[in-house]
C-alpha cells in the first residue's frame, strides 16, 4: 500500500503526540532566528534530531496552510444597524479580500453571513481574524466552513 502525500486532515492540538507539538515549535524557534540551527532548537524544546526530521515536512500551524487561499467563513450576527459594515471592516483592516458575500434574511434578531475572502494579502493570520471577529459586538458565532485555492 503506498502512503499519499496529498491528503490532509485538521486535528485539534490537543489530539497531537507531543513529538508533533514540540517540531512545531522548534520550527518556529528556527523560523524567528531564536536559533540559527536545527541542534539547537530541537534541545531548546527537548526533542531528538530524528523526530524533528520526521516531522518537520508533515505539520504545520493551520494559519500557515491557509495562507494565500480563499477561506469560507460563517457568521451569526445580531440584527443591528452597522453590524455588517462593521464586520468589512475589521476585513478589510487586515489586507483580505472579500470575495463573495451571502446573507440571510434576520430571524429571531439574528442573520448568517457567509462569506469567502482571499488571505493571501492580509497582514495577519487567519487565528488573529477570526479571534477579532469573534470580538466584535454584533457577532454571535464564527466558524470556518471551508478553505481551498
Amino acid at each position: 500500500m503506498s502512503k499519499r502525500t496529498d491528503q490532509f486532515y485538521l486535528v485539534r492540538e490537543d489530539m497531537l503526540p507531543e513529538a508533533m507539538l514540540k517540531t512545531v515549535e522548534a520550527k518556529q524557534l528556527l523560523d524567528s532566528g531564536k536559533c540559527d540551527k536545527i541542534n539547537a532548537a530541537v534541545e531548546k524544546v527537548n526533542l531528538s534530531r530524528s523526530a524533528f526530521y520526521k516531522y518537520k515536512d508533515g505539520i504545520f500551524p493551520f494559519h500557515t496552510m491557509v495562507k494565500e487561499k480563499i477561506i469560507t467563513l460563517s457568521i451569526h450576527l445580531e440584527d443591528q444597524a452597522g453590524a455588517l459594515s462593521k464586520l468589512l471592516s475589521l476585513v478589510a483592516q487586515t489586507g483580505a479580500n472579500v470575495l463573495t458575500i451571502n446573507q440571510t434574511i434576520p430571524l429571531q434578531g439574528r442573520a448568517t453571513i457567509t462569506l469567502s475572502i482571499e488571505t493571501a494579502a492580509m497582514n495577519a493570520d487567519i487565528t488573529l481574524l477570526l479571534k477579532k471577529i469573534e470580538q466584535l459586538e454584533p457577532v454571535v458565532r464564527v466558524e470556518l466552513i471551508g478553505s481551498g485555492t
